[in-house]
């Protein structure tokens, strides 16, 4: 139930001012890595692609490093967000989150229903949680290209969005993509995560416990057998965010950068590359491809499209102010790139096999397709309403 979007927080994602350019640079960087790392994937130098990979760290692969590692990382900004918005910012009261938080669920849902029905039967099947969340950089970074054309009220519509799809992801990563339990370091997990919290509750605000500890937690985490990613989340939400300047702001002062222009344009190059056969035409019938795609193109616009609808039609949310159907639905196919997420939960419903490689391209292209006629969408939206209307 938005009413004045002045009463939003200024800072991080969910922000009524222009988005800075640091947030296009950040999407378009996405967007070259993923195109390198398919190019390097499909040229002659294609064994070298797979070969740095696979090449060892310690006894871990340098994929493995990438992804059970520094992604944790990426977790820890996302959880600090996450924290930051419900404290403080887009979805700390149920006026300011009902529509997003609706609209989450229904961008959920959807995808996860239509991916099963076309993948039900099939080895594709594990899946199901791949086109359920929405790549945040990705995402403001196209709305950030287009400016002014996209108000403010739905940039933090869709800021909010992402960060509440995004809880929904890291719940479905622990419950459903972790396939046993450890009882002794889920024990320590508890110990380690109660130590954290007894710094915050003692206003400790010495930045080095809470990291030492994060390693700590990220190792229980790795033993327990649930991913070891989850820990950057877990972190998050012991760290003091009270007070100027504060624990969690020079944590993400120190760890923005490094996540948004290192880490995740790494993983992306790691992950992107996916060696097409000669016959692509029947390796994109493949239910994973399929599956995946349709459950980003169709799913995660409608989902949320509808659940938005629905919401502001029985009274439960408002439409955001200068808004209109037409430019929510174009922001609502927005939420249909799901980059960063998807490949990560495809990484973990598949591991190493033919079906990764067939989601790797059903994100690809969904998202692919979904940025540029969510773009469309909003750009025409845009110019039909600063349009001059003729008089008589």
């Amino acid at each position: 139930m938005v009413e004045d979007t002045a009463e939003f927080v200024e800072d991080g994602y969910v922000s009524e001012k222009a988005p800075p350019a640091s947030q296009a640079f950040s999407g378009l960087l996405l967007l070259v890595c993923a195109a390198v790392a398919l190019g390097w994937a499909n040229s002659p130098w294609q064994e070298s692609y797979h070969a740095v990979l696979h090449a060892t760290v310690a006894g871990w692969s340098a994929q493995h490093v990438i992804n059970d590692g520094l992604m944790a990382v990426f977790f820890l900004l996302v959880g600090l967000e996450i924290k930051h918005e419900i404290q403080d910012g887009a979805l700390s009261s149920l006026r300011q989150a009902a529509l997003p938080v609706v609209g989450a669920a229904g961008g959920m849902l959807l995808p996860a229903l239509i991916y099963s029905a076309v993948a039900f039967g099939t080895p594709a099947a594990p899946g199901w949680g791949i086109p359920m969340a929405t790549d945040i950089a990705f995402a403001l970074g196209i709305v950030a290209l287009l400016g002014d054309r996209v108000p403010a009220p739905l940039r933090i519509f869709l800021a909010a969005l992402a960060i509440a799809d995004d809880i929904g992801a890291v719940i479905v990563i622990a419950i459903f993509y972790t396939p046993s339990v450890v009882t002794l370091a889920l024990a320590a997990i508890i110990a380690i995560m109660g130590g954290l919290l007894v710094l915050n509750r003692r206003q400790v605000d010495t930045v080095w416990p809470y990291l030492v500890g994060g390693l700590l937690l990220w190792i229980a985490v790795y033993k327990s057998g649930v991913h070891a990613s989850i820990a950057g989340v877990l972190l998050a939400f012991t760290i003091p965010s009270r007070g100027a300047h504060s624990v969690q702001e020079r944590i993400e002062e120190a760890f923005s950068k490094p996540v948004n222009l290192g880490i995740v344009p790494l993983f992306a190059v790691a992950n992107a590359g996916v060696t097409l056969p000669s016959d692509i035409a029947s390796f994109a019938t493949q239910p994973a491809v399929t599956a995946t795609m349709l459950g980003l193109l169709i799913g995660k616009p409608l989902g949320i499209f509808g659940a938005a609808w629905l919401a502001v039609k029985v009274k439960f949310a408002e439409l955001p102010p200068a808004c209109t159907w037409s430019s929510l639905f174009g922001v609502s196919v927005l939420g249909g790139i799901g980059f960063t997420m998807a490949l990560f939960i495809a990484s973990l419903a598949f591991g190493e096999s033919v079906q990764l490689d067939a989601a790797k391209v059903g994100v690809l292209t969904g998202s692919l397709l979904t940025g540029i006629i969510g773009a469309l969408l909003l750009a025409r939206n845009a110019k039909s309403t600063t349009a001059p209307t003729s008089g008589h």
